[in-house]
């Protein structure tokens, strides 16, 4: 039998999820850019229409939308919401014009749109500081403990005892490693560097593919080796060595969120998988439901979510203004007015689009399209 969180629950999650992450994020850009000097006119939480607001002695709007799916500062000097230069921040008098946001040096509007981003990983990174020293890390060696008969792994010629080194060229620390390697490649062949008897030898096996439903009547697809590990090693680290540790993490989660979208681009994956706010908002009240724990775990992984997609290249995002920043260091000269607003708008025409298909696969997931042919 499945369970569910309830609507109710699930709403007051996903709103305890997103808006303080999208507020920390904006705020990384709004403490940034008060740093250099820039006035920010107006702090979003959400989008639409204003619920409430109030402007503090600075002249800072500080709204709330009704759309709780986003947010963003819009400082002096900026045309819209997505930081689309206004020229006629030239036109203002000189005292206005150096707390624009475009009259500042490259390197400070770098650090400034940066800033979001990395608010979201120092969230990450302190959640995940704060598992690995009340709760531990995985420290179990890359070892084969046994190899079930019959298994991918027995098929391939990995034996008990085998020490792996690698995977795909990419090196092991910890049994962990391995096994999220080949939990998220069902069915793709992996080479393995192992070492026995002192000598190294390249193994290729192809994970078997496996489903899993939890409790919540969720099923995934993940790849089987039928390995087991040795006797599972889990260590509390110091206050000194957490915050490494942590960022060790957040890289390797954004190493297997670089994996995925790679393994969607070339077919090994289904689009399906792509999953936007609605399916956010179901793994939030299932976490919810399932404990403190979990849900500040999925905190992390969500925090790590919006900085990685807000540094993609893409117009509108962070990522894609640093790119122009990028453009003009080499230039030396700012990118055409022409060409950046053509690109604000082609981006905004993607990220649209992008939110309109991953929508459809929420509720493709939820079983509507199903319910509509009966």
């Amino acid at each position: 039998m499945t369970q569910s969180p309830g609507v109710l629950l699930t709403v007051l999650a996903f709103l305890g999820v997103i808006g303080p992450l999208v507020f920390l994020h904006e705020l990384g850009h709004y403490l940034a850019g008060r740093l250099f000097g820039v006035k920010a006119e107006v702090f979003a939480i959400g989008f639409g229409r204003e619920l409430f607001g109030l402007t503090d002695r600075r002249g800072t709007r500080w709204t709330f939308g009704w759309l709780p799916l986003g947010g963003y500062v819009r400082f002096a000097g900026d045309l819209n919401a997505g930081s689309e230069p206004d020229p006629a921040w030239l036109a203002l008098p000189a005292e206005e014009r150096a707390q624009t946001f475009q009259a500042k040096p490259l390197w400070q509007r770098a650090i400034i749109v940066a800033a979001g981003p990395v608010a979201n990983f120092i969230v990450a990174v302190m959640i995940l500081a704060a598992f690995a020293m009340l709760v531990g890390v995985n420290r179990t060696p890359p070892v084969a403990g046994t190899v079930q008969p019959g298994s991918a792994a027995a098929s391939a010629g990995i034996r008990a005892g085998d020490r792996i080194h690698t995977v795909d060229g990419r090196a092991v620390d910890d049994f962990g490693d391995i096994a999220e390697y080949v939990i998220a490649r069902p069915a793709v062949p992996i080479r393995f560097e192992v070492e026995r008897d002192g000598r190294m030898r390249t193994i290729t096996a192809i994970p078997a593919v496996q489903y899993k439903a939890d409790r919540f009547g969720n099923r995934y697809a993940f790849g089987r080796m039928g390995i087991t590990s040795p006797t599972p090693v889990v260590e509390r680290v110091s206050l000194v060595e957490a915050p490494g540790v942590a960022v060790d993490q957040t890289l390797g989660i954004m190493r297997t969120m670089v994996d995925g979208i790679g393994q969607i681009i070339t077919g090994l994956r289904p689009v399906s998988e792509l999953g936007g706010p609605l399916r956010i908002a179901q793994f939030s009240g299932e976490a919810a439901s399932a404990g403190l724990t979990s849900l500040a775990y999925l905190i992390a992984l969500i925090s790590i979510n919006l900085g990685f997609i807000n540094l993609l290249p893409v117009p509108m995002l962070d990522g894609g203004h640093l790119l122009f920043y990028g453009i003009e260091a080499l230039r030396r000269k700012p990118v055409g007015a022409e060409v950046q607003q053509w690109a604000y708008r082609s981006g905004l025409v993607l990220l649209l689009s992008l939110m309109l298909f991953v929508t459809f696969n929420d509720l493709a997931a939820f079983g509507l399209w199903r319910g509509w042919r009966g």
